[in-house]
């Protein structure tokens, strides 16, 4: 990346923007202000884009694992770990939702600012809109996140889950209830007349 990149500001942090990778928005600013991590907990930030909230989250925790799909992300997150000094506790993994860990792997926190909008199947597809392509009914990311999540969760962990209501609150809690975790609202903002974005955080039970 270079000096034409974009930049994005959260408190004392600034987060360069390739053109390749989704751009912290409404969500990501929502998400950021409302987590909180304790001293040493152990963090995987899920979709990390930018790395926003995985360097947001590297200020108190012990590790913080970074995820994506995409490799401009992987790339992005790198150069802003650098630019904000937090490279000395956290990691960066190119891969699909939990495919690179082995069930051994856990973690105090996982952070997921979910691909959500509905999608028909025929849209145009690439690396910049699987940030938030969620297939038909926004769900495709949600629920498979939602069914291997809970086996990489320390005893006591937690999830925060980003989504839209497009892609339907309820079922996310009930999903959560199946994997014998409760579910709350924890922050919502309104974007839109008819859509609200909801951060979801899941304990286990």
């Amino acid at each position: 990346m270079h000096s034409a990149c974009k930049r994005v500001f959260f408190e004392d942090f600034v987060f360069l923007v390739d053109e390749n990778v989704y751009e912290p928005a409404e969500d990501s600013f929502l998400f950021a202000e409302k987590l909180v991590v304790k001293e040493g907990e152990r963090v995987l930030d899920m979709g990390t884009g930018t790395g926003m909230l995985g360097i947001v989250a590297a200020k108190r925790a012990c590790e913080v694992i970074m995820v994506d799909v995409n490799p401009y992300a992987v790339h992005c997150a790198k150069e802003n770990a650098l630019l904000n000094n937090a490279r000395s506790n956290v990691a960066f993994v190119l891969g699909d939702l939990f495919a690179p860990f082995s069930d051994s792997a856990t973690f105090d926190v996982i952070l997921f600012n979910a691909p959500y909008l509905p999608t028909e199947a025929d849209e145009e597809d690439s690396l910049l809109s699987r940030a938030w392509k969620g297939g038909e009914a926004g769900r495709f990311y949600i629920d498979r996140f939602i069914n291997e999540s809970r086996v990489h969760l320390k005893h006591g962990g937690r999830v925060l889950l980003m989504q839209s209501t497009l892609a339907g609150v309820e079922e996310t809690l009930t999903a959560f209830k199946k994997q014998t975790m409760s579910a709350v609202v924890v922050a919502e903002y309104g974007v839109a007349f008819f859509e609200t974005i909801v951060l979801i955080e899941a304990k286990t039970s």
